[in-house]
């Protein structure tokens, strides 16, 4: 298609709630649909919560259960990015990224780099993912990379490699660090400029898709930000508060 509309979907959720954050779904994916977006993009772990530690094994999901078919049905006539707990044959648990187009599964990313300091404890409790992969949709040529993947510069390099010309990054990035003066936190302001970094180094269009509410004492800081290959931002979500980004 010569022109896409994207949407970026700054939730709000309900830690360890599958059901109250599959509505959230429906509820996002209805006001993109109506507002004619051709992809919506939802935040990590958004159907399920970040700060999951033993909850994971009780809020997995393997793909072919019935709330991934929920997930593939929103995906008619609006793409969509998911971020949940995938749990496969081998009883593995990971933090991962799955795109649906048409009814359709098309791709599944696994969180490759897991946090695991400060506030961060991903290594305990999930598996790590071992490849990146661009692949073809309706929107072109895309890769998806989960938060920490993209503090790691050679990521988005093998995503190039792999000629993508669209990185989608869904992330939980905490608030972090207040700077006198500052309105965003410091957090904010370190991924508005690797975002603009990639773009320009990479020349790739990449949309980063942050969450926003508390869970157990954390907050997250939203301002969800489209931008173009030459790393000018061309459209941004609010700080701190629930919104439905769209940009053609």
């Amino acid at each position: 298609m010569d022109k896409s509309t994207i949407a970026i979907a700054q939730t709000d959720l309900r830690l360890g709630d599958l059901e109250a954050n599959l509505a959230i779904y429906e509820r996002f994916a209805a006001d993109a649909r109506g507002a004619g977006a051709d992809l919506v993009i939802f935040p990590e772990l958004s159907l399920t919560g970040y700060l999951l530690k033993d909850m994971v094994p009780n809020v997995a999901l393997r793909l072919d259960a019935p709330e991934i078919g929920k997930l593939r049905e929103l995906s008619r006539g609006t793409a969509l990015l998911a971020g949940f707990v995938e749990e496969t044959p081998e009883f593995r648990f990971y933090n991962s990224a799955a795109y649906f187009e048409d009814g359709e599964l098309l791709h599944v990313h696994r969180k490759v780099y897991l946090p695991t300091y400060g506030l961060f404890d991903e290594g305990r409790y999930f598996a790590r993912g071992d490849r990146i992969r661009a692949f073809d949709c309706r929107l072109g040529r895309i890769a998806m990379l989960v938060c920490e993947d993209m503090w790691h510069p050679s990521t988005v390099y093998i995503a190039t490699l792999d000629r993508a010309l669209t990185v989608l990054c869904p992330s939980a990035s905490p608030i972090r660090g207040i700077s006198d003066g500052a309105e965003q936190d410091d957090n904010a302001r370190y991924w508005e400029s690797l975002n603009r970094m990639y773009a320009r180094t990479f020349a790739v269009s990449i949309a980063y898709a942050n969450r926003v509410g508390f869970e157990d004492g954390v907050g997250f800081w939203g301002g969800s930000e489209i931008l173009d290959a030459a790393g000018n931002c061309v459209a941004k979500a609010a700080y701190y508060q629930e919104d439905l980004l769209i940009h053609e």
